[in-house]
Parts: C-alpha cells; sequence; structure tokens
C-alpha cells in the first residue's frame, strides 16, 4: 500500500467509523484522468443502496476538502457484495464458516468452507480434508455464493 493510499485509508476510515460503518477495502488504480478510487464500505447488518449513496456523497465532500488526491478521479463506493475478493486477515475473519476458493501460485486451487483464520494463515475443509495457507501463499481469494432452488410448491 502506498502512502498516499496509507494517508486515505486514514482519512476516510476515520470519517466512517463515526458513521459506525467500516472501511472494508480501498484501492485506488489508473492514471490521469483514468484513476479509480474504489471504497468498499460494510457495516453490522449489511449496507442498503440508499445508504451507500450517501456515504459517496460524503466521502466526495470530504475528499474533496482533506483528501489530497490530485487531478480527476473517479470515486466507486460499494458493499462487499455476497461474493467478495479476500485481501486482507480480516475479510478472511468475517468469512469463516463460508464457502471459499482459493489460488495458490503453482499450485492446485482450493475450493471448500474456511474454517479458521487468524494473523497468519487460514484452514479450509476441503471435502474433509483440512488445508493450512498461510496468506503469503495465497494469490488470490474469494467466497462463492450458492443459489439454492426454492422447493416446489407442494413438496
Amino acid at each position: 500500500m502506498t502512502t498516499k493510499t496509507k494517508d486515505l485509508w486514514k482519512t476516510i476510515e476515520r470519517h466512517l467509523a463515526a458513521e459506525r460503518l467500516e472501511l472494508d477495502d480501498l484501492e485506488l488504480t489508473g492514471r490521469g484522468k483514468g484513476r479509480t478510487l474504489r471504497v468498499v464500505v460494510d457495516a453490522e447488518g449489511g449496507i442498503d443502496v440508499d445508504r451507500l449513496a450517501a456515504v459517496s456523497q460524503d466521502l466526495s465532500r470530504l475528499l474533496d476538502d482533506e483528501g489530497d488526491i490530485e487531478g480527476p478521479y473517479r470515486l466507486e463506493v460499494s458493499s462487499p457484495g455476497l461474493e467478495r475478493k479476500l485481501r486482507r486477515p480480516r475479510h478472511y475473519e468475517k468469512s469463516v464458516g463460508r464457502e471459499v476458493v482459493v489460488k495458490r501460485p503453482g499450485a492446485e486451487t482450493l475450493r471448500g468452507v474456511l474454517i479458521e483464520a487468524d494473523e497468519v494463515g487460514i484452514a479450509v475443509d476441503v471435502e474433509g480434508t483440512v488445508w493450512r495457507v498461510g496468506y503469503e501463499e495465497i494469490e488470490s481469494a474469494r467466497t462463492v455464493f450458492r443459489w439454492e432452488r426454492a422447493p416446489k410448491p407442494g413438496k
């Protein structure tokens, strides 16, 4: 994380904490007019579209006043969603008990239930076999959402 991103994180996190929201992730990508600041916000019990819109307006004003972002950029504010990228230990901790896909460089991809996450790594149950993986061994990971079919009426 660059110094600029760390500073943005602190500024945005402080504001969101006052609103009882959690800064889940932040990413500044692109160059010039194509820069995008992605802010992922979460709350106890989730966050709805109206609240996200209000947060987006608040963050836009905050960043105009205190953000120290030079030049144009696009601000995207969203919630983690049903299927989400897992990038920080906190993401894994919040996803314990959920199905995940974990890609490791030069090794097979793991798909199973995340059963543990701590400061050094995770444990994934893949069909009864527990795999322990350190964060430094993870290329990418995400949660998986399965749509369950509702039973037909009368069954």
